[in-house]
Formats: C-alpha cells, structure tokens, sequence
C-alpha cells in the first residue's frame, strides 16, 4: 500500500474511531432531534442557506465514512427544510457521499482485491461492465440493502464513476422522498419502524424487482418483434432450422430431437463436417501410423536390436480414409434421421428471421442456429495462387509423400502436421513469423515441442515472415525474410497452416444486418444470440474458440435456448475449457498458464512434477515431460494445470473434473489411482503441492513427540 493509500486510510480510521469513541452519534438519536427539533428549526429559519451548507457538509461526512446516521438525517432533511428543500438537499447530499465511499473503497482495496481475486471476478467484472447500471438501479431502489454496503461493494467493480453517481441519484430518490415526508411529520414517530413498516419495505421490495420484471417483459417482446421489414409468419412449419452439419449443428439438432422438437439439419457439403473429414478425425489416425515409425526407429530403446518398416504412403492415406468411413456412420443422415431430425443436402440461405431457403423451398421456423464452421485461413502471399499449396482440408487427397514440404505456420495444425510428414520422412520446414511455436502455450512448453520437432528433422524457421513464392522452371522457391536477412527454401509441397478463418458469408448474414467481430466470428451475445434474439451461433463461427468440444458445448445452450428462450436462458459457460495439441509429446492445457497469470494480474503458486521421475514413464520409454500446475496463492484450489507428456490429453481429463467441480489438490492426492499407470502423475503433483504446504510448526512437534514417547533422554513436549 503506498504512502497515498496509508494517509487515507488513517483518516478515515481516525475520523470513525473519534465517532465511536466519543459518542458523536448520540446528536443522531430520533429522541435528541426529537427534543431539539424546535432549536434547530428556529437555527434553519435565522439563518437559512448557512443550515442548509452545514447541514448538507456534515450528511456528506457521515454517509462518506459509512457512519450510522443516515436515515435519522433523511427525516431532520424533513423536520427542518421541508418536503421540497429536504428532498433536493438529502437527495444531493446522500449521492456525493455514497460517491466518495465508492471512491474510498475503489481507491484503498480495488487493485488489491482484483489482482487475488481477478480469475474468480472475471465474470462478475463482465456482467457489471455490461449492466452494472441496471444492477444497481434495482438495489438502490430497496432499502433493505444497506447503502453503505453498495457503496463499498462497488467500489471495488468496474463500473464508472460518473454511472455510480447518476444511477444512485435517481435509485435513492423514492426512498428519499418517503422518509423526507415522514421528517415532516416528525412529532408522531416514536421510532424507525412506525416508518420502515414490514409493508412499506415489501412495497420497496416489489419496487426493486420491476427493473427485473420489466427487462424480462422487455425480452420476451423483443424476441417475438422483427427488426426490420420481415413480417412474422403466423403459423411456422418447424421449430428450429440448423445450418452446417459439423460437430456443432449435429449436437444442436440432436438436442432439439431429443425434446421432441420438430428439427431441420441442413449441410451443403459431407454430414460430420470439417472434424470428421479433415480434421481430427483424419489427423489423428495420420499422427497414429506416423508415431508408429517413430517407435520402430527407436527400437533398441526397448531392447529391439532393429526393426524395419516398408510402407507406401498412398496406402497409409488409404487407411486414414478407413477410419473416417468406420466412423461416418456416427454422423450420417441415416443415424440423424432416424433419431428424429430431418436431413436436407443443399446450401441454405437466410432469408428473414423466420425463413430459410434451400433447394428453391422456404422453410418457416422460430429459431435458426447457425453452425457453419471455419475453414483454413489464406494468407495474401505473393504468387500463393500461382504456385498452388494444400490446406487442411485438400492435404487429404495426397498419395504421393512430397519429398521437400513446406509448412507455413507454428500453431498445433502446423506443428502436428510438420512432425507427422518428418517422421515419414519427408525434408520438413516449418516457418512461423512470430518468435516462437505454440504462441499460447508456456514458453518451457513450447520449447519441448520444439525440441522434439528437430529431433524428428523438422528445420524450425521462427521469426521468418514468408513474402512471396516464385517458380523457376520446375523449382518452387519460398522467400521468407528473417530481419535483414532474405531466405530461399526450395520446396515440392507448401502445407498453409496458419489458422482458421470463421464462415460468415454466402448465406444471408449480410441481407440481414447480422454483424460479425474483428475476429470475423458472427456478433453473439452471452446467451449466443445474434441480434435477432432467435437466431443463434455456436461453434467455430462464434468463436471464441475452435474446438470440437467447445462447438458441442456451445449448442447445448444455443438449442436450450433457441427452443425455450422465451421463458428460460443460460449464459454460455467458459469457466473450465480444455484443449490439446496432439504433437510428440502431447500438451494439454486447461485454465490459465503461467503466460496468461502474469498477462491478467492474477496471483497464483506454482506446483510442477516431472513426468520423467514416474515408474509407468520410466517402463514405457517415454520418461520425459512435466505437469504445471496454478493454484491459488496458500490454497489447493486450481487455477490452471498445463501437461506436456505422453497421453496428456487423457490425464488432462481428471484435473478439469477438479476444476469444474471445484475439487482442490488435496482431494486428487487423497484418491486411489493405480500403478502404475501414467495418471500417477496427477497424484505426484498434488503430493509436491502438499509437501510445500506441510505444516513445520506441528510436524516439529511432533518430532518431539515421538522423541518423547521413545525415552530419549532430553526430550519434553514443550520446546
């Protein structure tokens, strides 16, 4: 606390202490202004403007330093100046002085208060950014709700000072009138409750829950009124209609199934969308036979004096679209239809809020959900166009493994893919423009890839911005600058692999005035609505993540509430987000890392276990990678946890349980795990944690308590 903090803080405590100590708070009692009221009126009347400053000073004082006394002021506001004057004056006084506790309040304990607490006040944060006006309207409408306390709650929120001032004013004012108007009558009060009746504060009670009532009377009129020129229909032939058919759009139809909902599912291209084609699916059974390779070139690991392999890549390609086939069924029309939803192949366009056409039909609905995916982002590079290259979704259809590739691009795609092709054996660069792979992981993390990315033969370019790609007879040429430098890399394949761009055009956002955001997702709000309360987003082309389990997380509330949000809506739930990078070794990440701690301010205490050390990883020959894991400071409550490991997406699985459930370290160290098993390491973790938080003081107690009870000569219980 700084030198500014600490005066501040000692007048404040001095000013309450001489409150208290000597008993300034006796001149406030109902039965002193009772018996001076006389006194004071005739005071007011000699000297008018010279009571009125004095009085109005010392309200400010008392409700500044959240002195008891408010209320008995309000009725002397009344007593002395009248309905009119004492309600203009209290009504001023009471708003500065709630203020400069507010700015007390945000001054000494803000910063300390979110700097602990920043991770766990995030969403408090938003919502009072967002309606922290509205909020506080209603609170200041009940007087139940100590005013003081407001004061200094909201101090320590986001909201504006000049919003703060305003809406108190205007919230505190039909309080003000009430006992204003009962000051006048002060003769006939006896005590506070002849005014603070049980029926007057249910009255102030009901007046507090309208803003509620009338927002939600106001949403539900909002969501049946079309913005624009679209006429409602008046009879609908469907519940929901669902664009895109990819992990996002076949979860929100299966749900709106499931509730016997009538649902439309319509995919222009292949049911499954991009996970099942050309994402994780086909990705994961590439990465598979590539480990494969790998575990043969290190057979004499495992005591193996050699072991060969012959392969043809068009036949490990062949295998990959094996896998997609046997699990095609999972996501076919047959399945979806059969379960309830009507499947229809075209490409859909949304013509109002109600209407969607496809295959020259219209479809009325109530609610559409938009789950149309991203697909690969492609970089304006010179010659890209003329030269060729293959993305994530084209990679696919190679037979012939290039013997030079280039991979533009250090994020997961570009990392799993760089690995998978060095370890069949292509001459592998990977060029990333920014200082490092795995931007979003911790550097130590990162630099682990990395390191077994060159040990696979992939040549790491990071700080390498590709400018142009040129062709010179058969040769093509990727030039990438590196400072001052100019760098030519001869190549036979470019693999772009530099992010995925949301698809937000081509089926009528634009027609409707559907914003998007600078990130080029569709503009959602907490709920995934759209401007037009029925028309919704979930998956990839919502953001803020492109995860396959984000996209089927997202469209449980996306169908919940498209069906039912005229009645009852959920606020889509980020708290605890996994994802995995599935390179060698894998990393997991689920929280905040270190990076994103220190980027927030938030204070946390690390715990690290070195996977090398653990019986299961020493016997698989896979003994290396570490378990981070963030926790509050003094706590075992899990901010974070980041693994770097064989099979880390798997053990992943039992800290976001933790987490969601809001279970601490010292609950995953008192659970059996078996051995040996790699999920030992989740256990590891939580016994370093716990060895760092032994208490020493008992544990030296109790060495001389066991010295004492073994008769060593001495020894007592006492030091």
């Amino acid at each position: 606390m700084n030198n500014k903090k600490i005066a501040l803080a000692a007048v404040i405590v001095v000013l309450v202490v001489a409150w208290f100590v000597f008993d300034l708070g006796q001149y406030l009692s109902l039965e002193y202004i009772k018996a001076r009221q006389a006194e004071i009126v005739v005071w007011r009347q000699g000297r008018p403007l010279h009571a009125a400053i004095v009085f109005f000073a010392l309200y400010v004082a008392v409700t500044g330093l959240s002195l008891p006394g408010a209320t008995i002021m309000t009725l002397m506001g009344g007593a002395i100046f009248g309905l009119l004057w004492g309600t203009v004056i209290v009504s001023f006084a009471s708003s500065l002085g709630a203020t400069l506790a507010f700015l007390a309040a945000r001054f000494l304990f803000r910063d300390t208060v979110q700097a602990r607490f920043g991770a766990r006040l995030r969403s408090v944060n938003g919502g009072i950014e967002k309606d922290g006006a509205f909020y506080l309207f209603a609170l200041r409408l009940v007087p139940a709700f100590p005013f003081f306390v407001i004061n200094l709650v909201m101090g320590l929120t986001p909201i504006r000072t000049a919003v703060f001032y305003v809406v108190s004013q205007l919230g505190m004012l039909p309080a003000t009138l009430v006992y204003v108007n009962a000051g006048t009558q002060l003769a006939g009060i006896d005590a506070l409750s002849d005014i603070a009746s049980p029926s007057l504060l249910a009255s102030f009670a009901l007046l507090g829950v309208f803003p509620f009532i009338a927002r939600r009377i106001l949403d539900v009129v909002s969501q049946r009124k079309t913005p624009g020129a679209w006429p409602r229909p008046a009879r609908f032939d469907r519940d929901m209609v669902v664009i895109g058919a990819g992990a996002a759009g076949l979860v929100s139809a299966l749900i709106a199934a499931a509730v016997k909902s009538r649902v439309t599912l319509i995919e222009k291209h292949k049911m499954g969308g991009d996970c099942l084609h050309y994402g994780c699916v086909p990705s994961k059974a590439l990465i598979r036979s590539a480990k494969l390779l790998s575990h043969m070139r290190r057979a004499p690991q495992f005591g193996i004096r050699r072991a060969e392999a012959e392969f043809d890549f068009a036949e490990v390609m062949q295998r990959v679209q094996r896998v997609v086939r046997t699990i095609e069924p999972h996501d076919s029309v047959q399945r979806f239809t059969a379960l309830g939803v009507e499947c229809i192949s075209g490409e859909a366009r949304i013509t109002s809020p109600w209407t969607v056409q496809v295959n020259e039909r219209v479809l009325t609905t109530r609610s559409i959900i938009i789950a149309a995916g991203a697909q690969p982002l492609v970089p304006p590079i010179e010659g890209l166009a003329e030269i060729g290259y293959l993305t994530s979704e084209t990679l696919w259809g190679l037979r012939e493994l290039p013997a030079r590739l280039v991979v533009l691009g250090g994020g997961p795609i570009g990392c799993e893919l760089a690995q998978c092709f060095a370890r069949f054996g292509s001459r592998v660069w990977q060029v990333e423009m920014a200082p490092r792979i795995l931007v979003r992981e911790d550097e130590e993390i990162a630099q682990m890839v990395a390191d077994r990315l060159r040990a696979d033969g992939v040549t790491l370019l990071v700080n390498h911005t590709a400018t142009a790609l040129r062709r010179d007879g058969e040769r093509k040429v990727l030039v990438a600058r590196h400072g001052d430098e100019e760098v030519a890399i001869e190549f036979d394949a470019l693999l772009v692999a530099v992010g995925r761009a949301p698809r937000t055009s081509g089926y009528g956002l634009e027609e409707l005035g559907i914003p998007v955001t600078r990130a080029r997702t569709v503009e959602v709000n907490e709920y995934l609505q759209t401007r037009f309360a029925n028309i919704l987003a979930c998956g990839d082309v919502a953001g803020p993540y492109q995860f396959t389990h984000t996209a089927a997380h997202q469209a449980w509330y996306a169908s919940v509430n498209a069906l039912f949000g005229s009645f009852w809506k959920l606020k889509a739930d980020y708290s605890v987000v996994p994802w995995v990078t599935f390179t060698d070794p894998e990393v997991a990440h689920v929280g905040l890392n270190e990076q994103e701690a220190i980027a927030q301010g938030t204070a946390y205490e690390l715990t690290t276990f070195d996977i090398g050390d653990l019986d299961r990883a020493i016997a698989d020959e896979e003994a290396h990678g570490v378990v981070k894991v963030l926790t509050v400071p003094g706590k075992d409550r899990i901010l974070g946890v980041t693994i770097a490991g064989e099979h880390a997406g798997d053990l992943l699985a039992e800290f976001v349980l933790a987490m969601r459930h809001g279970l601490g370290l010292n609950k995953i160290l008192g659970t059996i795990h078996s051995y040996p098993t790699l999920a030992e390491a989740n256990k590891y973790a939580a016994g370093a944690w716990r060895r760092a938080h032994a208490p020493q003081r008992l544990l030296a107690w109790l060495q001389r308590f066991h010295a004492w009870r073994r008769g060593e000569a001495g020894f007592s219980l006492l030091p």
